[in-house]
């Protein structure tokens, strides 16, 4: 019996014995995995990211088959650096989003993210965005104009990320601390504030780093090999 149809894309997929392939989607319902027979035929050319697809499973079990996939929008064609992120993002799903845990938003988020990609649009407060939406779905949030004590969040403030539970005040400068001016920023999503985006990315490293397992990101790796300057 088919499930019913439901949107979805593609995060990863994989050879998988003969001529089937093994792969991961993100739909409105959460990750799951699915076994797509013939993935050498029309069924397998769509087996690709960022490809907003409609998708049919049968099964009850953990691994799933692919009933029916066909194509439902036009495909988001990423290249250079937009690419890397977009497979960061898929990346990261994998690695921090439960299986069949239904997360209607991040779906949305994310199918937002990867046409803004497209689009051409500045990669960092995208990236930022979706892993803070993320992290907020997933029940780890935290707010950043006011600290672990309830007091709000000064401009000339330091203070230290807390896991899961926010900022803590500091009486002096400590690897990894964050000025409050910095905060507030984020807080506001203003860009334009020196360092706002540097910090930004400093913070969403320490707030997913326990949800990651000690493993670090490939694309993430290879994003940054992709952006170290050649030499002769």
């Amino acid at each position: 019996m088919l499930a019913p149809s439901q949107p979805a894309y593609v995060l990863h997929s994989r050879a998988y014995r003969e001529s089937s392939a093994l792969v991961d989607f993100l739909t409105p319902q959460g990750r799951l995995r699915a076994v797509l027979r013939g993935a050498r035929g029309k069924a397998g050319s769509l087996a690709r990211p960022f490809i907003p697809l409609e998708l049919e499973t049968r099964g009850r079990g953990e691994l799933k088959n692919v009933g029916r996939l066909e194509a439902a929008g036009i495909p988001n064609l990423l290249n250079g650096e937009a690419l890397f992120s977009g497979l960061y993002l898929n990346e990261l799903l994998i690695r921090v989003l439960p299986a069949e845990d239904p997360h209607p938003v991040i779906f949305e988020h994310y199918a937002m993210s990867i046409l803004a990609l497209a689009q051409g649009r500045p990669l960092e407060p995208i990236l930022r965005a979706f892993e803070w939406r993320l992290l907020d779905e997933l029940g780890y949030g935290f707010v950043l104009d006011s600290d672990v004590q309830g007091n709000a969040v000064v401009s000339d403030g330091l203070y230290r990320l807390e896991a899961d539970s926010g900022f803590l005040p500091i009486g002096h400068w400590q690897p990894g601390a964050f000025l409050g001016s910095e905060l507030l920023a984020m807080a506001e999503a203003d860009w334009s504030t020196p360092g706002a985006l540097a910090a930004a990315k400093r913070l969403m490293r320490q707030a997913l780093a326990p949800h990651l397992g000690g493993r670090p990101l490939v694309s993430r790796e290879l994003f940054m090999t992709l952006k170290e300057p050649t030499r002769d």
